[in-house]
């Protein structure tokens, strides 16, 4: 199911920081280079008392604590650019009203004429979703009520929607994305539970650094059970190599989509690296 190499579209994520190039410029830079795509992450805040360890293995980077609220950034960027794709990679449904970050996102989708991509996740900060009144064992539990609900509202005139976690009576909320149901819905896990979620209301799949040995095939059946092809889903790579090589072989693997992990540096440092892939992305694409 490879594509071929000059179809595949190349992008860009970064903690967009205080201290760091700032989004607009970082967005205007994107698109002047002919890449694809600008995807933000999401940290509310991070608790001082630090007892949940970073995922990394390492002291916490400041980044994580320093980072824009992505709506406002990706609306930002959505003002100063025309054609590349813009996207939370990823948003923290777990800690967000189901109710406003809908109409955050149909409005994000309706401002940038249909260029965004709500890329998902649960977390792994404990302390912090527990910050915002969110039960971290049924994380997973809640953010699929929370993006069913969204869809509804999407989708619907007068929309509602009844669940252990999320539970509204008819609403009306406008606008509607430009986006027909609602800009897709990229699930960022790659657990031996994420295929099902997947299936049932994901339009892509971006596992950061790879797929698990038998994933794919996993994803590929969750699929065909709810009558889905994994031709239909859209593959995308998080924390892609910039070497040409092996970029290549990603496609090959699958992979619809390819984002670079940029560090949260000033202009003068993430310029040249956008140089940098710009050319390798010019060598793939012939």
């Amino acid at each position: 199911m490879a594509f071929a190499h000059e179809n595949a579209r190349f992008g860009v994520t970064m903690f967009p920081t205080d201290y760091s190039i700032q989004p607009v410029e970082l967005a205007k830079a994107v698109e002047e280079r002919g890449l694809d795509s600008l995807f933000f992450p999401e940290h509310t805040h991070i608790p001082t008392s630090r007892k949940t360890p970073f995922p990394g293995g390492t002291e916490l980077p400041r980044m994580y604590y320093h980072t824009h609220d992505p709506f406002v950034a990706l609306g930002a960027c959505a003002a100063v650019t025309e054609r590349i794709q813009l996207g939370t990679g990823i948003c923290l449904v777990i800690e967000r009203d189901p109710i406003t970050l809908a109409k955050e996102i149909a409005s994000i989708d309706m401002l940038s004429q249909g260029r965004f991509v709500l890329g998902i996740g649960a977390g792994w900060n404990r302390e912090e979703m527990e910050n915002h009144g969110a039960n971290y064992g049924n994380r997973w539990k809640i953010v699929r009520e929370k993006i069913l609900a969204m869809k509804e509202i999407w989708s619907k005139d007068e929309a509602e929607y009844h669940g252990e976690f999320v539970d509204f009576d008819p609403i009306w909320s406008w606008p509607k994305p430009v986006q027909a149901g609602g800009p897709p819905i990229w699930v960022g896990a790659n657990t031996r539970w994420t295929p099902e979620r997947v299936a049932e209301y994901g339009d892509g799949w971006m596992p950061i650094g790879g797929m698990g040995s038998g994933m794919l095939d996993a994803v590929t059946e969750a699929l065909e059970a709810k009558d889905r092809k994994i031709e239909d889903l859209t593959l995308a790579l998080f924390g892609a190599p910039i070497e040409e090589d092996q970029l290549k072989g990603r496609i090959d693997q699958g992979f619809d989509d390819l984002i670079v992990s940029l560090p949260s540096d000033p202009a003068d440092k993430i310029l040249p690296l956008l140089d940098n892939l710009a050319e390798v992305v010019g060598k793939i694409r012939g």
